[in-house]
């Protein structure tokens, strides 16, 4: 079988659809590229001296851990030179990242949860790297926060990264889905999955379920439905599996099929959900919904909110279709 790698996909699907500028392809590159570098600090583990916490916090008042700093450094440097990128956004900086004057200035934007999971970073389980990609908006001057207050319909491109027992790029530019794998002897990306589907049916949910007690009733209403199993309301049996990192949940139910749940609970009104909007929630409904699946908020399509703020956080509800409409029909009731 001929390997097809990522420039190459790029550069093809350029050719048939015409979907990825240059530009684009080479922001793709780029943010790829890094992913590499992150996934190899990654694999390091111990033997880098990148485990464990860096007692800072970041703007969201989560205690860093090291290897956090080290993979929104690593995001930054590689994109800031390449003159595709007017700004960036990280999940881990307070404002805006301005593309320093001494470098070509080009017309997208770069948002990106440089490690998602950091839970699981010390005890050697599943994390990622989450990106998302706007254009600027028409006639911008110097960047603002307001200029990436987009909604996830707008976005051009948006993909992660899994550093598990093998590490995989999954990627949308708005054709479908496709996986590529580290081929790590190489360094290279090769194309290996085309055309990720969810299955519309699924008997597999992911929730925390330690959080129960702080549910709002359609939550608890669904859940409790399909823990009944056979005998209950559903006559099904359901799995759950919950990994703590959401790279690697979405992961397996772009694989797979399932549904992946973060409501937001009555512990803190105030905080509509934990998952951030503009760096997890609009690049993974994005990608789900190119894979056939369906992605909400409990009351609306994901990539239908208006961004408020950066740091903006949402309830998640997405995966496969019947069951994300179901529970996303309780909270309509």
């Amino acid at each position: 079988m001929k390997r097809i790698s990522l420039t190459q996909y790029l550069v093809e699907e350029q050719r048939q659809h015409n979907t990825i500028p240059a530009e684009l392809r080479l922001l793709i590159e780029v943010v790829a590229r890094a992913c590499k570098t992150i996934s190899h600090a990654v694999g390091k583990g111990a033997l880098g001296e990148v485990m464990g916490s860096a007692e800072t916090e970041n703007v969201q008042g989560e205690v860093q851990k090291k290897l956090d700093i080290i993979s929104n450094d690593i995001l930054l440097e590689a994109n800031e030179w390449g003159g595709h990128l007017a700004a960036m956004a990280s999940e881990e900086m307070e404002t805006i990242h301005l593309i320093p004057n001494r470098y070509p200035k080009g017309e997208y934007l770069l948002l990106f949860d440089p490690l998602d999971g950091s839970s699981n970073i010390d005890v050697n389980v599943s994390i990622g790297t989450i990106f998302s990609v706007l254009k600027a908006p028409e006639g911008m001057g110097v960047p603002t926060e307001q200029d990436f207050l987009q909604p996830g319909s707008q976005q051009v491109a948006a993909g992660y990264a899994v550093y598990g027992p093998q590490t995989v790029l999954v990627l949308t530019t708005g054709n479908g889905v496709n996986c590529f794998t580290l081929d790590r002897e190489m360094g290279s990306w090769v194309l290996t999955q085309r055309n990720m589907q969810i299955p519309t049916e699924t008997k597999e949910f992911a929730i925390n379920a330690s959080n129960a007690r702080h549910w709002f009733p359609p939550v608890t209403r669904y859940v409790n439905e399909l823990l009944a199993g056979d005998s209950g309301p559903r006559s099904s049996n359901f799995n759950m599996r919950w990994i703590a990192s959401m790279v690697a949940d979405v992961h397996r139910i772009l694989s797979r099929g399932g549904v992946f749940i973060y409501p937001a609970d009555t512990r803190d009104t105030k905080m509509p959900g934990k998952l951030r909007l503009m760096y997890e929630a609009n690049p993974m409904a994005f990608l789900v919904e190119q894979a056939g699946g369906a992605a909400t908020n409990g009351a609306q399509r994901i990539l239908d909110i208006q961004p408020e703020k950066l740091h903006q956080r949402v309830p998640v509800f997405l995966g496969s279709k019947s069951e994300v409409e179901r529970v996303t029909a309780y909270h309509q009731e």
